[in-house]
């Protein structure tokens, strides 16, 4: 590991879907191809936030499940800490690179066994205290023993949250993680993750459909549309100020 150099490189992704003679979508099939995400590239430092924005439809979710392999690229390169992703199994991909999702998809059980859940794929055990100590971060401290299916968007949020740390990744993958939640909820999840970012130093991918949350929590900010990079620097360079009143889409952004 050089801490020098990027984590996360992206070099000309691009994914597309074809469309074979009886109609259905595929990857890599014959026929006319719909671009999902085209000659994308940019490179990311530990401890930094890139934010993801632009309309629906721009190519936001696709990047972030390219970037966990969830898809293959058609063509393209992902390197992170300077090895082609392809080269990297998928049990350690998934442990070295965390992923948070719009809404938080428990496991039947209870909240401890949610958190461990990652550490055991890979043999090993989360100890109590460790565990004690991660719901007491995130103002869960009685909630171990819980049914994780009863919890509150908030609360499991933030329990989806710690387990995807618990693997102790070095990348971080948000998927609009506060959008499903209420203003109260939102704003607590949005200053634990800044905490928790910071404190690990975490290179982390945020979408969000929202400038001003891109705007209070990135480094910088990457502009999608149609699939392609339409800008990217910091929030000041690429983003308008907020107006009272206005969208906070990131359509005009483009």
């Amino acid at each position: 590991m050089n801490p020098s150099s990027p984590l996360l490189e992206c070099a000309n992704l691009t994914r597309e879907l074809y469309a074979p003679a009886e109609g259905k979508v595929t990857a890599g099939s014959a026929g006319p191809a719909k671009t999902l995400l085209h000659d994308v590239s940019f490179s990311l430092s530990r401890g930094e936030v890139l934010a993801v924005v632009g309309p629906s439809g721009a190519g936001k979710s696709t990047l972030l499940r390219l970037l966990n392999r969830l898809d293959e690229p058609t063509s393209g390169a992902v390197r992170l800490d300077g090895e082609d992703y392809r080269q990297i199994s998928p049990l350690d991909l998934r442990r070295r690179v965390g992923m948070v999702m719009q809404r938080a998809y428990l496991f039947p059980g209870t909240v401890a066994e949610n958190i461990a859940y990652g550490p055991a794929q890979h043999g090993k055990n989360l100890p109590p205290e460790t565990l004690a100590s991660m719901l007491a971060r995130v103002g869960l401290e009685e909630y171990g023993s819980r049914n994780a299916l009863t919890l509150s968007g908030g609360e499991a949020q933030r329990v989806a949250i710690l387990r995807a740390l618990a693997n102790d990744p070095e990348l971080l993958l948000l998927d609009e993680p506060t959008s499903a939640l209420d203003e109260a909820a939102r704003s607590g999840v949005e200053r634990l993750l800044e905490s928790l970012i910071r404190e690990r130093h975490l290179a982390c991918v945020w979408v969000t459909h929202s400038t001003d949350q891109a705007r209070a929590m990135a480094d910088r900010v990457l502009v999608l549309a149609a699939g392609r990079i339409r800008a990217i620097g910091t929030p000041a360079d690429v983003l308008a100020p907020s107006l009272p009143g206005s969208s906070s889409e990131p359509g005009g952004a483009a």
